[in-house]
């Protein structure tokens, strides 16, 4: 059982796969919690959503030449981390300076082979998904946000915000969730 499975075992009522990028110690679920039979949905925060065969690193390999490049630093023991000189400009843009600083200040490594691991099958193909689409995210371009949110067939919701949208805006996020939440009540009371 995955380590997200071991979490919401014991929970009851509706539960969301919660999709972010593998950034800032965040985890990338979409094989083992997506696909687990309590997930009603997945709720996409500005995140990867590969198909089966993709990782992170096959959807970063080839930007387009004017799309933002992530500030990643060469591997340190296995472990990546932002350049912190650059942090704010493409990771927070739209956070206070003082707390960008301290996010950089504070990142959590996150393992190289969170790159690497490949999708075996993508839950977004069996579960609804939502997707908050952020316009100016520079961590992951929005017409990649685009691409990835729309060949999953999610219901997207655009809002102006840098990659730290769950910091700077945690009301769309809310918002997001709320929205995915009666979407599956709603489906389940017409069913």
């Amino acid at each position: 059982m995955s380590p997200f499975g071991v979490l919401i075992r014991p929970l009851e009522g509706i539960i969301f796969s919660p999709q972010k990028s593998p950034k800032k110690g965040g985890f990338f679920w979409p094989d083992s919690a997506g696909t687990d039979p309590k997930v009603v949905g997945l709720v996409y925060i500005t995140a990867f959503a590969p198909d089966k065969g993709e990782s992170v690193n096959s959807l970063i390999k080839d930007p387009p030449p004017d799309a933002p490049v992530s500030p990643i630093l060469p591997p340190k023991v296995g472990y990546l981390f932002l350049d912190k000189t650059k942090f704010a400009a493409s990771f927070a843009g739209d956070v206070a300076a003082d707390k960008a600083a301290f996010m950089a200040d504070s990142q959590v490594p996150w393992g190289v082979q969170a790159l690497a691991g490949e999708i075996s099958e993508p839950a977004w193909k069996s579960k609804p998904s939502w997707y908050l689409l952020v316009t100016e995210d520079k961590m992951i371009p929005p017409p990649a946000q685009r691409f990835m949110s729309a060949r999953a067939g999610s219901t997207v919701v655009e809002v102006a915000g840098s990659h730290a949208i769950y910091v700077s805006r945690p009301d769309a996020v809310a918002a997001l969730i709320k929205q995915a939440a009666q979407g599956i009540v709603a489906a389940t009371a017409a069913s």
